[in-house]
């Protein structure tokens, strides 16, 4: 119930987009029967209103491919399939996971390249070898924090690829760049902020996107004083959208951090949901 509250709010307050079973949404520790039911309770909900992405990530190949197959049965529009982690695997290896995903997905497939976990970078190199032989690959949620980067794959991957940010902080230098919108955390609780702040910097209003910028930064930073999503958890607990329960090994955010967590989304001027 909380799930398809949730997804009803998020869509009412501008999200053009929703991406279950991803790293905010604990996906590391669900079982494929909980990812299953995730999606199809945010298809559901969703009801083709917004495209609905669904992250399909493992570090074992065979899982992530099962992953993509129940994408595809649930009627996502799109697959998210982050870089094989612990393994590190090289080009090779993972241009032959990323094939195998998206044979098994047969949908729009979007790579999720976060050096800062997984341990390895998807080079553009490597990029541009995959936009040669999947037909299906075409776009990038690039939470590498190198501005630079943006440029760079827009001349070598193309004009028509669409480069997502993963991080917030960045995200108004990244859109500057070339990049068409993020995937955000701070959006999870607040998402109408959020959603104004992405129209004005992709229509060139970069007075008012920095405005929302200067609002937001507060809670961009508290959500990633302790390790995601234990902090965004708290805030949408706070806000009454959900329970801030976690799953271990993640735990709930210290004293500290659950104050610097108000103090934001009171200087943000969020007002408590309670779906």
């Amino acid at each position: 119930a909380a799930l398809e509250a949730f997804v009803d709010w998020q869509i009412n307050e501008g999200s053009s987009g929703l991406v279950p079973c991803g790293t905010t949404g604990e996906s590391p520790c669900l079982s494929p029967a909980e990812q299953k039911r995730v999606v199809e309770i945010t298809v559901a909900i969703a009801a083709g209103r917004v495209p609905v992405m669904m992250g399909c990530s493992s570090n074992s190949t065979e899982k992530a491919v099962a992953l993509a197959k129940i994408a595809r049965e649930a009627g996502a529009d799109a697959v998210l399939v982050v870089t094989p982690y612990y393994n590190k695997p090289g080009p090779e290896g993972q241009i032959r996971h990323f094939a195998a995903v998206h044979d098994a997905a047969d949908l729009p497939f979007y790579l999720y390249n976060i050096p800062g976990r997984t341990g390895v970078d998807v080079t553009i190199d490597t990029m541009a070898a995959m936009r040669e032989g999947l037909a299906n690959f075409v776009g990038l949620k690039d939470a590498t924090g190198d501005l630079a980067r943006v440029s760079e794959q827009r001349q070598m991957l193309g004009k028509d690829f669409t480069q997502l940010s993963g991080e917030d902080g960045t995200a108004l230098g990244f859109n500057a760049m070339g990049g068409t919108g993020c995937i955000s955390v701070t959006s999870n609780v607040a998402p109408r902020l959020c959603a104004d702040f992405q129209s004005a910097s992709l229509s060139g209003d970069y007075a008012k996107a920095l405005e929302l910028q200067d609002r937001l930064m507060p809670l961009h930073w508290a959500l990633f004083s302790e390790t995601s999503p234990g902090p965004v958890k708290f805030a949408a607990e706070l806000l009454g959208l959900c329970s801030g329960d976690l799953r271990l090994p993640l735990t709930k955010p210290g004293a500290q951090t659950q104050s610097l967590i108000a103090s934001a989304i009171s200087s943000a001027g969020l007002d408590p949901v309670g779906l």
